[in-house]
């Protein structure tokens, strides 16, 4: 059965989530209330409506209540730097209370009926006396989510070894399953040091370009594999994967010679 479904975000999010349109003509950029098992919070659209199988969805579909209306729109925007201010407050009520936790964010919902308190830490940790605390002081509805060392640098942001903003953080890479085969793929080197990024997992960036790594190198010859060029039999000894070039060496009992040749140029002997 085919349902119709519109895609939305979350302030601060990266992923997409299908809500059902509930009868409203919703448009890419909207602002919406929608449903959530948490309460109610603003979202953007950022597909609009398309029909998908039902069967895809992992589980029941919530409703856009509504389209925000001005007033709401600048009451979320309010609510999201209220909630970022307490940072350190929450910080030191949380040292008061001894417990091994970095909080990375704070987040509120657009009524400022729930906050968000994500942290890190490397043990598990009982806080069940710091939630009370927390609703007391606050008067709202808390919930603490502990994520891992690559969430918090989507949240954090920063700047990665090519200089640029982290992909995690832009909303590249995050659902992607990263593998040392993908940097193998693009022939980097594999001291951890080099392929590992702020949060010291393996760079998002290795699944961006991994598929054409991929599909290239099963076009080229491997390295030592011998190939006939319009000048002569050689043998393999580098492939440029981007420009799609192949080093052949040609050796005689004298003399040695490399020479480049695009790909379409070169037929492949054999690939030992």
């Amino acid at each position: 059965m085919q349902i119709e479904v519109v895609t939305a975000k979350f302030r601060g999010g990266n992923h997409g989530y299908y809500f059902s349109p509930n009868g409203l003509n919703l448009h890419l950029n909207d602002k919406v209330i929608v449903e959530t098992e948490k309460g109610k919070d603003i979202v953007t659209i950022v597909n609009e409506a398309e029909m998908v199988d039902a069967s895809t969805l992992s589980e029941p579909l919530k409703n856009v209540i509504k389209i925000a209306n001005e007033k709401e729109i600048e009451e979320g925007e309010s609510n999201y730097l209220k909630a970022q201010k307490l940072l350190p407050e929450v910080r030191d009520l949380i040292r008061k209370e001894n417990l091994p936790m970095k909080v990375i964010s704070v987040e509120s919902n657009y009524n400022f009926s729930r906050l968000t308190i994500n942290f890190t830490s490397e043990d598990r940790v009982d806080f069940r006396d710091l939630v009370k605390v927390l609703a007391e002081k606050y008067k709202v509805r808390i919930e603490l989510r502990q994520i891992g060392p690559r969430d918090a640098t989507r949240i954090l942001g920063g700047f990665g070894p090519c200089g640029q903003i982290c992909c995690c953080h832009k909303g590249f890479g995050i659902n992607d399953h990263i593998s040392i085969k993908m940097a193998k793929n693009q022939g980097l080197s594999l001291n951890p040091n080099s392929i590992s990024g702020l949060c010291g997992k393996m760079l998002c960036c290795l699944a961006y370009e991994n598929q054409y790594y991929v599909d290239t190198l099963k076009e080229m010859p491997k390295v030592n594999s011998k190939v006939v060029t319009k000048d002569g039999e050689g043998k393999v000894v580098y492939n440029d994967i981007l420009k799609k070039i192949v080093s052949v060496k040609f050796q005689t009992e004298t003399t040695s010679e490399i020479i480049d040749y695009p790909i379409n140029e070169i037929k492949i002997i054999n690939k030992e």
